[in-house]
């Protein structure tokens, strides 16, 4: 049985997301580091995390502690894109359930490497996208959070999470 909601953040969207989710299912939520002080060796829980390259910050840390139901991947790109991606790049099992939830974006609140890092995307990969000249809806939303920031973190976008949980509690 589900127990808790772990998540780890960077600029807050993913803890938004894990306060949300906790508020709609009734479960308790912790940051990473609190969840490994609070709960015992191989509970069950919901992990989220910030997505970066692909990669899903703190899971590989959370997987070693606790059962990991279900994973949210909070990024830039859409809700519900790169599922098999985060999956494979982050070597999460097929009993595992995986969601992707557009999150946000603020270089403000980035710091160090993160932030050279975005810096770069922005510059080349921004770039690309905004000469492009047949962007599609969600090319132009990736555009203008590249550009703009900002934040997509709602409810509407945990209804496959929420959707899942209710499923599994049956």
């Amino acid at each position: 049985m589900i127990k808790a909601i772990v998540y780890t953040t960077n600029t807050g969207n993913t803890e938004r997301y894990a306060k949300m989710l906790g508020h709609q299912i009734n479960l308790p939520v912790y940051a990473l580091k609190e969840a490994k002080k609070v709960l015992t060796k191989g509970t069950e829980i919901i992990y989220l995390g910030w997505i970066m390259a692909s990669g899903v910050k703190g899971y590989k840390d959370a997987e070693k502690h606790f059962c990991i139901r279900m994973v949210c991947a909070v990024g830039m790109g859409g809700t519900g894109t790169q599922i098999q991606e985060i999956r494979d790049r982050n070597q999460i099992s097929s009993s595992v359930e995986v969601f992707t939830l557009q999150g946000g974006f603020s270089m403000q609140e980035l710091r160090g490497v993160n932030r050279f890092m975005m810096s770069m995307m922005i510059k080349t990969a921004g770039k690309a996208l905004a000469e492009k000249t047949d962007r599609t809806p969600e090319e132009n939303d990736m555009l203008d959070l590249m550009m703009n920031g900002g934040s997509r973190v709602s409810l509407e976008n945990l209804a496959g999470p929420i959707e899942w949980y209710e499923h599994v509690r049956d």
